[in-house]
């Protein structure tokens, strides 16, 4: 049976294609990535840049949307991440970057780069874990640990380091973009007083 043609040639019951909202601004990236290797099976953690990708997810700010990179694909997120006004991680200068540095003949560290950790001990001359940030004050947790993403490796379980990967990503932005907006983040004392660390998160700061 021939469909009902609306005035406009289109089926009356057919649903109106729907069109996204094109997002304006800087383009922030935030990224995170999960390793082949631990720090024991590559000799200590001096030897960050042998433990391997395994998987790098990034969520991108204009395009709204994951982009996910096995190792074979390390080169793509290179150029993915050459594209960011800003990229945003956490422990990404001191830990992703490294990983990552021996697939690209770019020197990852003129990516202009915001690394919440590196910030947040600046200026309480500690560290904190994204865990504990985000459970203090996202009221969220990460759903495993990255010893649990290695053995998921040996397992050849990709699928679920992506899951993990991408919840990791979405933690770090929602904590960062928390931070943007209200000017501080939520910790915890470690005789367990909840505290407030004041930030200047602002994206127009950052964005050079």
């Amino acid at each position: 049976m021939s469909e009902q043609l609306g005035l406009f040639g289109e089926s009356e019951d057919q649903e109106p294609v729907k069109t996204t909202k094109l997002q304006t601004g800087p383009r922030i990236q935030y990224f995170d990535l999960e390793t082949q290797k631990s720090a024991d099976e590559v000799g200590g953690w001096g030897n960050i840049h042998k433990m391997g990708l395994a998987v790098g997810v990034v969520w991108d700010s204009l395009d709204q949307d994951y982009f996910v990179y096995e190792e074979k694909d390390a080169k793509k997120l290179v150029e993915k991440l050459r594209t960011a006004d800003l990229v945003v991680g956490f422990n990404v200068i001191g830990f992703d970057y490294t990983v990552l540095q021996p697939y690209s003949d770019f020197d990852l560290q003129e990516i202009n780069t915001f690394d919440m950790l590196v910030d947040i001990k600046k200026l309480l001359n500690f560290r904190l874990s994204l865990n504990h940030l985000a459970q203090h004050t996202l009221n969220a947790k990460k759903s495993a640990d990255g010893l649990v993403s290695l053995q998921w490796y040996k397992e050849g379980k990709i699928d679920k380091i992506i899951h993990y990967c991408k919840q990791d990503v979405e933690i770090t932005r929602d904590l960062f973009l928390f931070g943007e907006e209200n000017g501080y983040v939520n910790y915890q004392s470690r005789s367990g007083n909840p505290l407030q660390l004041e930030v200047n998160w602002k994206t127009g700061n950052l964005v050079s």
